[in-house]
């Protein structure tokens, strides 16, 4: 069983007046087939926000240009987290979340975190008049064009007019009448197929394994964190781990300094935000990973750490090393693609890549002794076998072991 899985994405672009592409909205998508949400709840957006951030990255999704997410009623009142940072996606409120007192509570709290808000489907008249509420601390209204006649669709687009912040947003132009009648009201921004329609985009990331999910909720629920197991969790899911170095970038838009560890990747983003990340990866995750080829993942990484603190290396960035270069060995992509996704420290880099320097050292005996170690006996680095061997079954098998602080050297 292949210990990874393809991941998909819509995206769809919003125009600016001059027919330039101004953002994109990131939509759920279940299959290679799909061409629209089968579903629409929370766990669809939890998986578009964790895929849109940890499998593709947002930079190489839209690039510089805003991206917009759905949200459902959980994440507007707070049930669910928004574990990336405020002003870097929009957050679009769904059509069919009944606008109530605490929806209201929850959208002024966004906008107060520095949030940008938008408005679905404005004008299909059910409940509009309860949504309008929302008008005072929208910065975007998507007007369905589909939703009425002229007359109406410039009541609406003059009832927005009165708060000088909103853009207005021409969704469903499904016609060049349509396109021209948004122009003519003078909307800012135009979505539809007479545009162009949503585009599938697929990446294979590595299967999540739940019951790291699981354990590292568990770990993170304490009153008092227990920092070095948390990142002990981590460290045995190749997955995780790869999620939380990508979630450091989404967290900070741009380190003050790169990693060389998980574990400091974990001190960098913070406990809060491990949970989040992790909380949603519980919701958005469904496939399981095969355990096999993951666990010889973290054999590789603890094999690479024993041998460079033998040497007198860094034992926690020999550990990332060693694990990078196993994730991109089950994802059959190069080192360098994975890489220039992660903020990680020049040393580890070069390791992964290239294979230079101390790590990348340690890195190139430890894959050549894997590849060859049935007809390779070489006394150190067949003890060094035995013992990561070991180390990770009693790991995957005792999530509860305090043997951790001897791993940090």
């Amino acid at each position: 069983m292949d210990s990874t899985r393809p991941v998909h994405i819509g995206r769809q672009a919003l125009y600016d007046k001059h027919g330039h592409v101004a953002a994109y909205e990131l939509l759920f998508r279940d299959g290679p087939e799909a061409v629209h949400a089968t579903v629409r709840d929370s766990a669809a957006t939890s998986r578009v926000i964790v895929e849109a951030f940890t499998a593709f990255g947002i930079p190489e999704l839209v690039g510089d240009r805003r991206c917009f997410i759905n949200l459902t009623r959980e994440f507007i009142v707070g049930e669910l987290p928004l574990p990336f940072p405020p002003g870097s996606v929009g957050l679009e409120l769904m059509a069919d979340v009944a606008v109530d007192d605490e929806v209201l509570d929850g959208v002024g709290r966004l906008v107060e975190q520095g949030h940008r808000i938008a408005l679905d489907d404005f004008g299909d008249f059910d409940g509009d008049a309860s949504r309008a509420r929302l008008l005072p601390s929208a910065h975007y209204v998507k007007v369905n064009m589909l939703a009425g006649d002229r007359q109406a669709i410039s009541a609406i687009a003059a009832q927005c007019r009165r708060y000088p912040r909103i853009r207005l947003v021409a969704q469903r132009v499904e016609t060049h009448e349509l396109l021209e009648l948004a122009r003519q009201l003078q909307f800012q921004l135009f979505q539809g197929h007479v545009l162009s329609r949503p585009h599938l985009i697929t990446t294979h990331t590595l299967s999540p394994t739940r019951l790291a999910r699981m354990r590292l909720l568990a770990e993170l629920a304490a009153d008092e964190v227990h920092l070095e197991r948390a990142v002990d969790t981590i460290e045995r899911d190749p997955a995780l781990a790869v999620r939380v170095l990508r979630g450091v970038n989404a967290a900070s838009n741009g380190l003050p300094q790169p990693v060389s560890s998980i574990f400091q990747a974990v001190v960098m983003l913070g406990i809060p935000q491990v949970r989040q990340w992790a909380t949603l990866m519980m919701v958005a995750d469904f496939a399981d990973g095969d355990e096999a080829q993951l666990t010889d993942a973290v054999v590789r990484a603890r094999m690479c750490q024993t041998v460079a603190e033998r040497r007198g290396s860094p034992g926690s960035a020999a550990f990332t090393v060693g694990l990078l270069s196993a994730i991109g060995d089950l994802l059959g992509r190069p080192a360098s693609e994975l890489t220039d996704q992660l903020p990680l420290t020049a040393e580890v880099t070069e390791a992964v890549v290239h294979g230079r320097g101390h790590l990348g050292a340690v890195l190139t005996e430890v894959r050549t002794y894997q590849r060859d170690a049935p007809v390779a006996v070489v006394p150190d680095l067949a003890e060094d076998l035995l013992s990561a061997l070991r180390w990770t079954n009693a790991s995957l098998a005792e999530p509860d072991s305090e043997d951790t602080a001897a791993r940090r050297g």
